[in-house]
């Protein structure tokens, strides 16, 4: 129950006819070129994974330390620029 290939003569005559034998070659030309670009863009897409999964890992030994406090967290401070004056609180 498949295509015989009478019935794809008789198609690829048609289309022949439609769309004649340039544009039936600037499409193939086209499809593949794209094709072929495709093909280059998923080869350097995996040497790029490939390249990133060598990597070494982030150290998380720096996580289980506890964290230096700055000067604005351990007073509560903030600094100001030095060209506002200081606001009194009383």
């Amino acid at each position: 129950m498949g295509i015989s290939i009478w019935q794809a003569l008789i198609v690829l005559a048609v289309v022949i006819l439609l769309f004649g034998t340039s544009r039936l070659k600037n499409v193939g030309s086209d499809l593949g070129s794209a094709l072929k670009g495709f093909k280059k863009a998923v080869k350097d897409d995996d040497k790029d994974d490939a390249s990133e999964s060598t990597k070494e890992d982030a150290d998380f030994e720096s996580l289980a330390k506890p964290a230096v406090k700055t000067d604005e967290s351990a007073t509560g401070k903030t600094s100001q620029p030095k060209s506002q004056k200081p606001v009194d609180k009383e």
